[in-house]
């Protein structure tokens, strides 16, 4: 892992500024969720380099979507191919069809494509989006205030996608702001 961070911290992610302070320490938190919810270690990758194309709620680009290999070569196939799936969606789109729906169309926003997610993908991309805005919103008032309430409904309609540990985090963090 030490090495993966030190790529990330090449590619220039420490240069980027983040909600709650630098985008380097938040991807590093995101990870660390990850890995204190037993997430696979592909997901774990997956949640280090989470925002390297951008995403829709972060429009910085640490690598341009036209360097994907570059970032398979260092976190492997399988974890570029989350993180590239998380920071193509659509949220606007997506987000408010998980547990809704029965088959919930991922819209991709780069391409414009829309399809549906296999089992695998669709845990792993929201057991990802979870983890990421818990590191976000922990031990930060101002953005439970601002988002809590929607996104303890978005996550509670991804129960049946998600961990346990993930299930008890949005708990933890989010469900008194909404009692």
């Amino acid at each position: 892992m030490n090495e993966k961070f030190e790529e990330l911290s090449k590619l220039g992610a420490g240069d980027f500024d983040h909600i709650d302070g630098n985008l380097i320490d938040h991807l590093r938190g995101t990870q660390k969720l990850l890995k204190e919810w037993s997430a696979s270690a592909i997901l774990q990758d997956a949640g280090l380099y989470h925002a390297t194309y951008g995403t829709a709620g972060f429009n910085e680009i640490i690598v341009s979507i036209e360097q994907r290999d570059k970032i398979s070569q260092i976190i492997g196939n399988e974890a570029e191919d989350i993180v590239y799936l998380y920071c193509a969606c659509d949220r606007e789109h997506f987000w408010p069809q998980i547990g809704v729906v029965s088959e919930p169309r991922f819209k991709n926003r780069f391409t414009g494509q829309s399809f549906q997610l296999g089992s695998q993908q669709l845990h792993d991309f929201c057991e990802l989006t979870v983890a990421n805005e818990i590191e976000i919103a922990t031990d930060n008032p101002l953005f439970i205030n601002q988002y809590g309430q929607s996104l303890y409904s978005i996550f509670k309609n991804m129960g049946a996608y998600i961990s346990k540990s993930a299930c008890i985090s949005v708990e933890q963090v989010l469900g008194y702001s909404n009692a």
